[in-house]
């Protein structure tokens, strides 16, 4: 299958079925379609025009910063390594879906395949992806991106839940909750164990404790003040991340409570700060490093004609207990 004989069932011209191969914008929606429905089904592949480039990875983050991406990027280091494979890193500046210039380079570099963290793709540009044959998986998927998309998770819902079993064990009545952004999948199922785990130990659930916000410090730390104000505050926090949890300790500190004397906080994740901090960090362990091996090991996988045996992995977590967490006191 050649360009031209794509362009003459498409009903194009030549140019029109280039722009469309080099994820140019300037083609009409259904003109579009109708040439990535022909590149599908005809399998087209373009012949790299030199053999001297190595294979590539693109890990893309909605953002690189901070200790929780370095963990991601150390994982996939730690198998594209060993491969021989050449690692490229890309965000989409805080957004959860790229912008079409970086598909247009995707296309151009033509990887073995893209890895997706905190982010994920429009329809448009997984037409794109799958059209030319290049492999994407989704670590810690934004929202529901279905069974045929590869994904690698963690048990988001387990870890909320246990980190507030482990509060309400310890004798806490009122525990609030800062979670991750609303329309992030993960942070909803930390909520939505947060929430079970007060239920099924006959606490009521108190729609004044619980908070959404961005995964950073000063989100957390904003939250915390508002919490640790109300008239009625908490004597215990879960925090959605490490790093809210930095926040915590942060607005602990200003308002003059001893953590955990006057406040125990958990977190999650299980970064290296965590046991840097004084007290250290009780948090949910969550596999970072192996979720992204995992990933990666998938999308080679695919890239090399294999199909996993699951497209869909939750890895376990677990808590560790230390500083920052005791009894209220009486």
């Amino acid at each position: 299958m050649t360009i031209a004989k794509i362009a003459e069932q498409a009903g194009v011209s030549v140019p029109t079925v280039s722009k469309v191969l080099n994820g140019r914008a300037d083609v009409a929606e259904a003109t579009r379609e109708r040439i990535e429905s022909l590149i599908q089904e005809h399998g087209y592949r373009r012949r790299a025009t030199s053999t001297a480039s190595s294979p590539m990875i693109d890990l893309v983050f909605n953002e690189i910063g901070g200790e929780w991406a370095v963990e991601l990027i150390r994982g996939v280091e730690e198998v594209v390594r060993t491969e021989g494979v050449e690692l490229v890193l890309s965000e989409c500046g805080g957004a959860r879906r790229p912008r079409q210039e970086w598909i247009e380079s995707v296309l151009l570099r033509r990887p073995l395949g893209v890895i997706m963290v905190f982010s994920d793709l429009d329809a448009d540009q997984r037409a794109q992806l799958e059209a030319r044959r290049i492999p994407f998986v989704v670590v810690d998927p934004v929202g529901d991106v279905g069974d045929d998309v590869p994904s690698v998770g963690a048990a988001n819902w387990s870890g909320g839940r246990m980190a507030t079993l482990h509060l309400r064990n310890l004798g806490h009545q009122r525990i609030g909750v800062i979670g991750g952004p609303v329309e992030t999948l993960c942070a909803r199922m930390r909520v939505d164990g947060y929430t079970d785990a007060l239920r099924s130990t006959g606490a009521g659930v108190d729609p004044a404790l619980i908070r959404s916000t961005e995964f950073g410090v000063s989100s957390g730390h904003r939250e915390a003040l508002a919490l640790l104000s109300l008239p009625d505050r908490p004597t215990a926090i879960f925090a959605g991340s490490d790093l809210q949890a930095l926040g915590v300790y942060q607005a602990a500190r200003e308002l003059g409570l001893e953590i955990p004397r006057d406040l125990s906080v958990v977190g999650y994740d299980d970064l290296p700060v965590a046991q840097w901090v004084s007290p250290t960090l009780t948090t949910v362990h969550q596999p970072l490093r192996q979720m992204a091996e995992l990933a990666t090991r998938m999308v080679l996988d695919l890239a090399g004609g294999t199909t996993p045996a699951a497209l869909r992995l939750d890895l376990a977590v677990e808590m560790r207990v230390r500083g920052s967490t005791a009894s209220p006191r009486s």
